[in-house]
């Protein structure tokens, strides 16, 4: 079996906040910015890497979400624990000086973890926990 990685979901709440983070923040370039009723769904990823993306979506359109269920979604999302992705570069530290320019939220420095990675991580707007590992 051949099997890629195609997309990956994360949850957005202000999609103009979103684009200026994955875009002009990360150098993602947008492939698809979709509206319906309001809503919008973005697609970003790498340039150099146009079989993989992240859209970026409004839980609210989650079919058969319930009011208690997307107020939970919105307080998870405050939190920082509803979304998350892991990304790689091979500049950590570039990448992290970069980010923490922009004003990105700061969640850990880059950091030799005990488990055989160097990291760091950052929150996007909408709260997701973005790490990014160390590529050798």
């Amino acid at each position: 079996m051949n099997i890629t990685i195609h997309a990956s979901f994360l949850p957005q709440n202000d999609p103009d906040a979103a684009i200026a983070f994955y875009r002009d923040t990360l150098g993602f370039e947008v492939r698809n910015d979709v509206g319906y009723n309001a809503l919008r769904w973005i697609t970003v990823g790498p340039a150099d890497q146009p079989g993989t993306s992240i859209v970026l979506f409004p839980p609210e359109a989650t079919p058969g979400l319930t009011d208690d269920e997307r107020r939970t979604v919105d307080e998870m999302m405050a939190k920082g624990t509803y979304g998350s992705i892991v990304l790689a570069t091979k500049d950590l530290d570039g990448s992290f000086e970069r980010l923490q320019a922009a004003d990105a939220e700061v969640v850990q420095e880059p950091t030799d973890q005990p488990y055989g990675v160097r990291d760091c991580a950052f929150r996007d707007p909408a709260g997701n926990m973005v790490r990014i590992q160390q590529q050798s």
